[in-house]
């Protein structure tokens, strides 16, 4: 099911089937009434006060989410649940008179399961992952009613064992294959059950009637105390796979108390064999003689109550969204172990396909003279993956691009996103290829000169995240006080505007040693060049108050913190340094110090180029993109007139540029599109690193918001094709190459700015051998301009080659 959800929280119970639904009967067939019983505690709905409504459907001839009725959101067509009048949290769905009719399914079908996802009425909260109910088919059957399958019950405690039948029968229950209670025509049995022995016990229930036997089984687990041990030296976070072909897994987990790892290695059961040792704050234990050419699944149960995938996952499988994944990203993709368990699933294959890296050891351009391409895969591709933009580097470096910064890329929620809904930080998100595929593509840049910087969203997550749902306060909906990566609250307090999913506590030493890790992996696993991290103003836990406080003020908390994991990149390569990119936008004085001490920050100039584009004069001062401006010492200033977060400049100057002059009417395409060139000429031509949005260098001209700010957007490789739009990639082209091939002059640091508020504009650039001197009229009119040469003699317009004495 795909769903787009304002909220996503998905805390996984246990065992998801029996706590959460029951049904009446309890062996429920296709051609009978069935009311089925939803309780919400444990769940996002507990206490949720208004209407509960069912996005339902059935598993027909294998199919699930078959005939489903209505559309999300839709509360007119689809089915409202009843409120128990005694239990606030108990709900009630009647299926009647048949499923077959309740669905609209034809009677020729084979109907296995109901399908469900229970949601608030605004289609903001839901129970959490798909409900999947059985259905038998007519006849005898038999099923357990308790215990449900996998429980697990502490060392000498007594409990109930009871089974139901389709039809009157002679029953049976069995406990490890001795029998404990017989029945004699009854479609009920139950028996009490003294749990003396810990580890694994399998029950067992038989129905005869006549001549066909019917029988079910399922495991409970007796508790076994947690074993002590220190683990093997050398480990780290995560699974680690061993010379003998064993796998040792390694846990933090701070606070609890018992730890099994669940996978296709023990048929997903409780196992005693697979419960971790405990050493101090870390679970860990070894599991040898695997396949090596078998992928496994595998998760965490913690405290016999919480299953997570593994944080330090390297690959998932997401049971919902992993059908939208276009067809080709990710072939022979592994089978979600379904029925088996719910949630995100970690995987691992021993003999994992090798990458041969054919550039070994990158040497990244110079930061100065970085021209970066802000990419999102799935809108700069038809078909969402890697191994078509490789296709476009060609492109990219006839541009001059030399750094490619994608957005981000390791595994967010949902298929379908800009990716700023992390979830798993290490697992690269499989929307848009395989490892080997990023390797490649990583490869190809560069072969080409092209750096590659990962976007990372270190300041939240959301609810899918293990370490969120490590530690979690189910009566609040938010992370328990004793999360040791997570704030309870997010620390711009009344700006909401502000509260993506859950806050990251970055005081915190088990957040900052994560992160560390993550920033590691990329580096070392992918030979990433650097990182552009999002948000850095949410790194402290300094408290913001008011509706429109964007946490801007000088906070040197924070800036210890952003220092620290500075140096934590840099010394991956103190020699060949990786790049580190803010999105920060603070107050200069916090900027200033960050900026000195060797960290590039996103220079947001889309509103004033765009005035400039556009015609119009009032706040067309471009200045602020230089790094002198603002003091700086070093040119570390990343400016930009477009990036993923703004509007595009050729859309407004379509929509709302100035059209006093029909002569030269900024609405008329090419008028605009000429434009973009001469904006180019005051951008590339400043001294600095700056970035190029996708497209723009072809006049990208749909609107951010159409239809959705966050939805996919017309992808324009038609725009090659025309030689208006083509003519934008050829100036910046030009410019570009201005930038990288005579750094002496474009890289200055004795320069001068003419770009306040006025369309007029001007600059000079002095180097030691050669001078350049830009002007330019923003204006809709004819302006004369003073060029303020800095030598006497002969001058020449390079695109004219006009000589100008």
């Amino acid at each position: 099911m795909k769903i787009k959800l304002h909220i996503l929280l998905f805390l996984l119970p246990f065992f998801a089937f029996s706590q959460a639904v029951t049904t009446v009967p309890t062996i429920p067939t296709a051609n009978s009434q069935i009311t089925v019983t939803f309780n919400a505690v444990g769940t996002p709905l507990e206490g949720y006060t208004g209407d509960v409504y069912a996005h339902t459907g059935v598993t027909a001839n294998g199919v699930r989410w078959s005939n489903v009725i209505g559309t999300w959101g839709t509360n007119t067509t689809q089915p409202k649940l009843t409120r128990s009048t005694t239990n606030a949290n108990l709900y009630t769905l009647v299926i009647t008179p048949t499923v077959y009719a309740f669905y609209n399914v034809a009677t020729t079908v084979a109907i296995t399961e109901l399908n469900f996802v229970f949601r608030s009425s605004d289609g903001n909260t839901k129970n959490g992952p798909d409900i999947f109910v059985p259905i038998f088919a007519a006849g005898l059957n038999i099923a357990f009613t308790s215990p449900a399958n996998n429980s697990a019950f502490n060392l000498n405690s007594s409990i109930t064992i009871s089974a139901e039948a389709s039809v009157a029968s002679n029953l049976e229950l069995f406990v490890n294959g001795i029998s404990k209670k017989t029945a004699t025509n009854a479609t009920t049995i139950s028996t009490s059950y003294l749990l003396t022995t810990a580890g694994n016990q399998i029950l067992k229930a038989v129905a005869t009637n006549g001549t066909e036997v019917k029988e079910t089984t399922i495991n409970i687990f007796v508790k076994t105390p947690t074993v002590n041990a220190t683990k093997p030296a050398g480990l780290k976070y995560g699974l680690n796979k061993n010379p003998d072909n064993s796998v040792t897994f390694l846990l933090k987990a701070p606070l609890k108390n018992d730890v099994l790892i669940l996978g296709d290695f023990n048929a997903w059961t409780l196992d005693a064999n697979y419960q971790m040792k405990k050493d101090g704050e870390d679970f860990w234990l070894t599991v040898p003689s695997l396949k090596i050419n078998t992928e496994y699944a595998y998760q965490y149960l913690i405290d016999y109550a919480i299953k997570v995938a593994d944080p330090y996952s390297e690959k998932i499988l997401d049971p919902q969204n992993d059908q939208y994944i276009k067809p080709g990203n990710y072939p022979n993709l592994k089978a979600y172990p379904t029925n088996l368990t719910t949630g995100f699933v970690s995987t691992f294959l021993i003999n994992e396909p090798a990458y041969t890296w054919n550039v070994a050891d990158f040497i990244k351009p110079a930061q100065n003279n970085l021209i970066i391409y802000e990419l999102l895969v799935r809108d700069f591709t038809e078909s969402d993956s890697y191994n078509e933009a490789l296709t476009h580097l060609d492109y990219l470096q006839s541009l001059g691009v030399n750094a490619i910064e994608l957005m981000p890329i390791n595994e967010f929620e949902g298929a379908d996103s800009w990716g700023y809904n992390p979830a798993l930080y290490m697992a690269l998100d499989k929307a848009y290829g395989t490892k080997n595929d990023f390797k490649k593509f990583v490869d190809a840049c560069h072969a080409r000169g092209i750096a590659v910087l990962a976007d990372v969203v270190f300041n939240h997550s959301f609810g899918q995240s293990p370490l969120v749902q490590m530690y979690w306060d189910s009566a609040n909906s938010k992370p328990a006080a004793n999360n040791p990566w997570y704030n309870v609250n997010h620390n711009l307090v009344d700006n909401t505007s502000a509260h993506w999913g859950y806050d990251f506590n970055h005081e915190s030493t088990y957040t900052k040693a994560f992160f560390k890790d993550v920033l590691s992996y990329w580096m070392n696993e992918y030979k990433i060049d650097g990182f552009r991290f999002d948000f850095t103003k949410g790194f402290s836990n300094t408290l913001y108050f008011g509706a429109d406080n964007w946490a801007s003020a000088f906070d040197q908390s924070r800036i210890d913190i952003l220092k620290g994991y500075a140096d934590h990149v840099w010394s991956n390569k103190p020699s060949n340094k990786p790049y580190v990119i803010f999105e920060h936008l603070s107050d200069n004085s916090e900027e200033t110090v960050l900026a000195n001490y060797g960290i590039m920050l996103w220079g947001n100039m889309n509103h004033a180029y765009n005035q400039n584009t556009m015609g119009w004069v009032d706040q067309s001062d471009i200045s602020w993109i230089s790094y002198k401006n603002r003091n700086w010492n070093n040119a570390n200033v990343v400016g930009y007139m477009e990036s993923h977060d703004e509007e595009r400049l050729m859309y407004k100057n379509l929509q709302f540029g100035n059209s006093t002059n029909s002569a030269h009417n900024v609405k008329d395409l090419n008028v605009a599109l000429a434009r973009q060139e001469l904006a180019g000429m005051f951008f590339f031509t400043i001294p600095g690193p700056k970035m190029i949005w996708q497209f723009g260098e072809l006049g990208y001209d749909i609107s951010i918001d159409n239809p959705g700010r966050v939805d996919r957007k017309p992808i324009h490789w038609d725009y090659v094709a025309n030689a208006n739009r083509k003519q934008i990639y050829n100036t910046w082209a030009t410019l570009t190459a201005f930038k990288k091939k005579y750094p002496d002059v474009f890289n200055t640091a004795n320069f001068t700015l003419n770009t306040g508020n006025s369309l007029t504009k001007s600059i000079v650039l002095r180097g030691t051998s050669t001078d350049v001197v830009i002007v330019g009229n923003f204006d809709v009119t004819a302006k004369s301009i003073t060029a303020n040469f800095t030598k006497i003699g002969t001058w020449y317009e390079y695109f004219t080659g006009e000589e100008k004495n």
